[in-house]
């Protein structure tokens, strides 16, 4: 296939995605994915990209090999299918993340290894890539394993002493994450931008925020307690994360780990989002839990955040036992 069939496969495969009709996109992915594995059968020679590892093999009865070689949040997101993988499977291995390792750690995800280092990996019959998996088991827009919580919560409560003591008082707990990865800084927020939040009565907020943007507190318009000293291992960020009311959070790991733990999440997203989160919808298949918030107008993230100040004001005036996040 040429760059321009295959930039056109990319397209519509995508338009497909965000429009909801995941049938349709994995027809496009068909376009790429048969003509590959007749020509990887009739040489049996090896060229995949590292995205690109499943050969169209049945699992079941087999021994299942899972890679991570995506994101910490593709991996988060697409664990959900393992288990499905488990009930067909012999036996399965997933190589994560290392940072993922402790809070992955689980017999319900088969045996859970460090993917990260020079040791061969164990013998398998099928290898797949983990965002391949719902392309394998032709998912829909409403055939989605979404039962939430799917992560292990006895590794998450395991890491809660890792926190300071918890502030007690009646105000609404809500955690921020302002910041997204390198990868694409245009999904990240200034925290200037934010202020409209720091105007809602009875809100405490606190940082669930890593790396070097977690050093920009001094931005901030309004107070936010820090935790990123505590919760730079995701098990006990994930532990923060069942403490608190809600999780306010721009498209970046925390995100899926909020969504994957059940919690209450509202995602801020920039004008052109990501494909996962499709176009137009206030909701996610992928997170029952979530609401999303779009920009209306690319880089307004001020006007972004006058819309989830507004959200989170009903909220905070409501009766905890009545309040409705998403």
């Amino acid at each position: 296939m040429t760059e321009p069939q295959l930039d056109d496969v990319a397209r519509r495969w995508e338009q497909a995605m965000r429009a909801g009709n995941f049938e349709a996109a994995w027809q496009q992915t068909d376009r790429i994915e048969l003509p590959r594995r007749t020509e990887e059968a009739a040489s049996r020679l090896l060229h995949r990209a590292h995205h690109l590892l499943w050969n169209g093999s049945v699992f079941d009865h087999a021994r299942v090999l899972v890679r991570c070689n995506h994101g910490l949040g593709d991996t988060l997101q697409f664990i959900r299918y393992v288990p499905l993988v488990r009930e067909r499977a012999k036996d399965v291995v997933v190589l994560v993340q290392p940072h993922l390792e402790r809070l992955l750690h689980s017999p319900v995800f088969g045996e859970v290894r460090n993917g990260w280092t020079d040791e061969r990996p164990p013998p398998h019959d099928v290898e797949i890539e983990i965002m391949e998996l719902p392309y394998a088991f032709r998912s829909t827009a409403d055939s989605v394993p979404a039962r939430v919580p799917y992560l292990p919560l006895d590794n998450v409560r395991a890491a809660r002493p890792a926190l300071p003591p918890w502030p007690c008082s009646g105000a609404l707990r809500v955690g921020l994450v302002w910041g997204s990865s390198d990868w694409d800084t245009s999904r990240s927020v200034p925290l200037s931008a934010l202020e409209p939040l720091g105007r809602v009565p009875g809100v405490r907020f606190f940082g669930l925020q890593q790396g070097a943007r977690a050093q920009t507190l001094d931005e901030a318009p309004f107070p936010i307690v820090p935790l990123s000293p505590f919760t730079s291992d995701i098990a006990a960020a994930a532990a923060a994360m069942l403490e608190l009311d809600l999780v306010i959070t721009v498209d970046c790991m925390g995100a899926h780990l909020a969504g994957a733990l059940a919690r209450p999440v509202w995602g801020m997203l920039k004008r052109d989002a990501d494909w996962r989160w499709m176009d137009r919808r206030p909701d996610s298949p992928w997170y029952p839990t979530m609401r999303l918030f779009r920009q209306t107008r690319s880089g307004d993230w001020a006007g972004l955040a006058r819309s989830v100040a507004k959200a989170l004001a009903n909220v905070a005036t409501c009766d905890p036992a009545q309040a409705r996040y998403y």
